[in-house]
Parts: structure tokens; sequence; C-alpha cells
């Protein structure tokens, strides 16, 4: 709660309440505000015992700050087993890699042993055309002109 608060904003604090309530205030000031922090923290002890023993035994590890919606659903995808399997099969693939090897395939180089086959042949001067070379323009297909006034 105040660990955002500094040693100077601490002093800052101090000199403050000095000057607001004088040093002849400020020790009944403190034990009445220490008086009311342990009130409130048994209020608030009581009513989560109240509360559990209101809820019954099927509730006997229910905790407060389960019901923060963020620390609810971090419990419940930790223990679930199908979305553990899927973080283990989403760790093991790496996709960085595969896209690397993809892109290594398009432009032809040789990719690791699951392309050692695939480069000897393409190496011994098989006779299996390239699917991912482009194809020569000049061929015997020609392309209609385009007419303008078509339209």
């Amino acid at each position: 709660m105040f660990s955002d608060i500094g040693a100077l904003e601490v002093v800052a604090l101090v000199i403050l309440a000095l000057l607001i309530w004088g040093p002849d205030k400020l020790p009944q000031l403190i034990q009445d505000v220490s008086r009311f922090i342990r009130r409130i923290r048994e209020f608030s002890d009581n009513a989560k015992q109240d509360i559990r023993s209101e809820l019954g035994p099927e509730f006997k590890d229910f905790e407060f700050e389960d019901l923060n919606p963020k620390t609810f659903l971090r419990k419940q995808l930790a223990e679930n087993q199908d979305l553990k399997e899927i973080q283990e099969l989403r760790s093991s693939f790496d996709l960085r890699k595969e896209i690397d090897e993809v892109a290594d395939a398009v432009k032809g180089k040789a990719v690791g042993p699951a392309a050692g086959p695939v480069a000897g042949a393409a190496a011994a001067g098989a006779a299996t055309p390239d699917l991912l070379k482009k194809r020569d323009p000049s061929g015997g297909y020609e392309r209609p002109p385009f007419d303008a006034d078509a339209t």
C-alpha cells in the first residue's frame, strides 16, 4: 500500500504533522490512529471468518483474493489441464525457426536435414520442375490487349 512512499516523503509527512498538531498532541494522535487501524483490521478479519463459516465446508479453501478477476483467471488457467498441454506444445514449437525455414525454401536455399533429399535431387539435376520459381513470361501464352473503351 505504501510501497511508493520514499524516505523523503516520510520525513516531509512527519514535519507537516508536527507543524499541524504540534509536538504535545502528536503522540496522542499516533495512538488514536494506530488504535483505529487495529479496529479496522479486527473488523475485517471477523467479517472474513463469518463469511467463511457461512459458506460451509465446500468453500474451505476460499480466498478473498480470488474475487479479483485477474487472480481468478490466473488460477483457473493454471489448473486447466488442456491449457497446460497447449502451453507445452506452444513452447516446443519455434515459430521463428519455422518461418525462416519456409523463407529459405522459397528462396531456394538448402535448409537443414529436412530439405536434404530435395536439395540433393535439385543438385543432381532432377527432371522435376521447380514450382517455386517464376515462369518465363515469354512462353506461348499471350495476354489479350486491354481495351479501355470496352467497359
